[in-house]
């Protein structure tokens, strides 16, 4: 997977990262991503270790979870190319019901996407954007063209759509702290 298309989706402003399989036709997403949003974990090693109990747990219960697992060589927290455990869609599915909670369930909600999440709403304004003659207005190629787009696309579903925010996402810091190190 040297020419892999890679796609960063955000929850909760924490990454989701999955790489397409060309083979198979299907998108592959990281486990470790996604134990760690649902668990609000911020240490890589923590989030590892919850994983591996977590599947041997599941492994004991002869969990389908487990044996769609694979394995893909994927960019990891650190910059290197390691293996790391992905599941694909209906993977992730049976991943998010292994947690208990609202929040397991909002990520489904997200996950399996729809006109009425805000991920659809936000698609829906993005083509009225470009069927309107709004786009034309935008300045091209600056930070406030961006704050224009953002406002349009976001606008109405998030309170701080258009503005630039001052929040550090947490893989940032992560990344920073382990190069500091």
């Amino acid at each position: 997977m040297s020419n892999a298309k890679i796609s960063i989706r955000f929850f909760d402003d924490r990454e989701v990262r999955a790489v397409w399989d060309e083979q198979n036709a299907k998108w592959w997403f990281s486990v470790l991503d996604i134990v760690a949003l649902l668990t609000d974990q911020d240490e890589y090693s923590k989030t590892r270790n919850y994983w591996k109990y977590l599947k041997a747990k599941l492994k004991k219960e002869n969990s389908q979870v487990v044996s769609a697992t694979t394995q893909l060589k994927f960019l990891a927290p650190d910059g290197k190319k390691r293996l790391a455990d992905m599941l694909d869609y209906a993977g992730i599915i049976a991943l998010g019901k292994e947690f208990p909670g609202k929040k397991a369930n909002r990520f489904i909600d997200w996950f399996t996407f729809s006109d009425e999440s805000i991920d659809g709403k936000s698609k829906i304004k993005a083509y009225a954007m470009f069927e309107s003659s709004f786009i034309n207005s935008i300045e091209v190629g600056t930070a406030k063209g961006l704050q224009q787009i953002h406002a349009y696309l976001f606008g109405g579903l998030y309170d701080f759509a258009g503005q630039i925010r001052q929040k550090i996402f947490r893989k940032a810091v992560f990344i920073l702290r382990y190069r500091a190190f």
